[in-house]
């Protein structure tokens, strides 16, 4: 089991996106390099009937507003800029998803990771639409296509679901989630105590 923090991320999250944005500055500081796992965040819901705060949180009175105060804190904590609401939400991201487990097996991981979350959440755009995703990913200077149509393998999509069944095995419901050994954290604001616990506070 890997000793380095583990980071399970969807495209779909933007708690993901803004966890990912806050992870660099948290590596410079411990000197520990965070693990990405790519994980199918529609597969997790389905595994633990759980839902997206979306579906939780419609008609619930103060409960969103206060997610909107936590993630000005979050912001100003880890100074990071705000996402940019994606118009297409949700977006299905099970093809972006088996692209990523592709890129890792590509060498363009981290790349990729960089891309596809930027054209999600910085210049959101439709990133379920095939052709969309292709072209945007290529714009950010991968190969897009070949990318995506190697998510379409086998070996690749068995990757995803392995990762992700590994995920909610581990406890996982959601995504953000972090380990550190055996020790689980959801959520963006678990960030604070994941580095404490790296950083051996």
């Amino acid at each position: 089991m890997s000793q380095n923090p583990q980071f399970l991320f969807d495209f779909g999250s933007p708690n993901a996106f803004l966890s990912h944005k806050a992870i660099p500055a948290i590596e410079r500081r411990t000197g520990v390099k965070f693990e990405y796992v790519p994980i199918l965040l529609g597969g997790i819901f389905k595994a633990t009937n759980n839902k997206s705060p979306a579906e939780t949180l419609a008609g619930v009175k103060n409960k969103p507003e206060f997610q909107q105060v936590e993630t000005k804190r979050f912001l100003k904590r880890f100074n990071v800029a705000p996402y940019v609401w994606n118009p297409f939400f949700p977006i299905n991201t099970l093809n972006l998803m088996r692209a990523a487990v592709a890129a890792q097996m590509e060498g363009v991981f981290e790349p990729y990771i960089e891309a596809a979350f930027h054209h999600m959440w910085v210049e959101p755009k439709k990133m379920d639409d095939p052709e969309v995703a292709a072209k945007a990913l290529t714009a950010s200077g991968l190969d897009g296509a070949k990318l995506l149509a190697r998510g379409q393998e086998a070996e690749v999509k068995g990757k995803l679901i392995e990762y992700t069944q590994k995920a909610v095995e581990r406890g996982a419901f959601g995504s953000p989630t972090f380990f550190v050994g055996n020790e689980m954290f959801f959520g963006k604001e678990q960030l604070r105590e994941v580095e404490e616990l790296v950083s051996g506070k």
